[in-house]
């Protein structure tokens, strides 16, 4: 592992957005890592959503290291056992879609982030007890805003990560950030199939450059 657990957590916080996608060609994954971090982005999350996952996975950390400080972390994590082949690997942290707390004591042992799917109250505190320092929400459009601002008075303290239909406009990103989210994961939102498929690096960088310019500014507003 090359980064710390507080060194990922700044980071995220720092950039606020996490840029998330699978793809199984090796060469076009790597423009697209290489295509986050030109447009600004440090940390970006491979999920791990088919048979050459792994593979594609250990050749983008080989290639990760011709970036200086980006991190890059595994999703869509089920069992322990992959949660120990991709941290061996080199994932600086591991996210899952569920709630699966057979994960934590793997990623404890290993001193990287287990960050957990949830989708109710329940299961966000069982995260955060089980020792999730960041806790992913999922599918992120059905929860809504609303419900991160609903249950962050109860539970004051949580870092909450929406994925899923998180959109690459102000007024969405806005309404997440003023709710109170410690970051946010985006899928094809922010990396647009068309672009990949079109191998558009250029077009698709500049619209990474765009949207964690947004996440920045309507950050700083909420928090004048």
């Amino acid at each position: 592992m090359k980064f710390s657990k507080e060194e990922v957590l700044n980071e995220m916080s720092r950039s606020g957005i996490i840029p998330v996608f699978y793809i199984p060609d090796v060469e076009i994954a790597k423009a697209v890592i290489e295509a986050c971090y030109k447009g600004g982005a440090r940390v970006t999350e491979f999920t791990n959503r088919g048979e050459k996952a792994f593979s594609v996975f250990a050749e983008l950390i080989k290639f990760a290291e011709k970036f200086p400080g980006l991190i890059l972390g595994i999703g869509t994590i089920m069992n322990p056992a992959d949660a120990e082949k991709f941290i061996d690997a080199g994932a600086d942290f591991v996210v899952a879609p569920v709630l699966t707390t057979s994960l934590a004591p793997v990623c404890k042992k290993h001193n990287v982030h287990w960050i957990p799917g949830t989708g109710t109250l329940t299961e966000i505190v069982t995260a955060r007890d089980a020792g999730a320092e960041l806790i992913k929400l999922f599918p992120g459009s059905v929860l809504g805003p609303k419900f991160v601002s609903a249950v962050l008075p109860v539970v004051p303290g949580l870092k909450l990560m929406p994925t899923g239909g998180v959109e690459a406009t102000e007024e969405n990103l806005k309404g997440w950030f003023d709710a109170g989210v410690f970051c946010a994961g985006m899928g094809s939102q922010l990396l647009s199939n068309k672009l990949i498929g079109e191998k558009n690096w250029n077009k698709l960088e500049n619209e990474i450059k765009r949207v964690l310019e947004i996440a920045q500014r309507v950050r700083a507003k909420t928090q004048d």
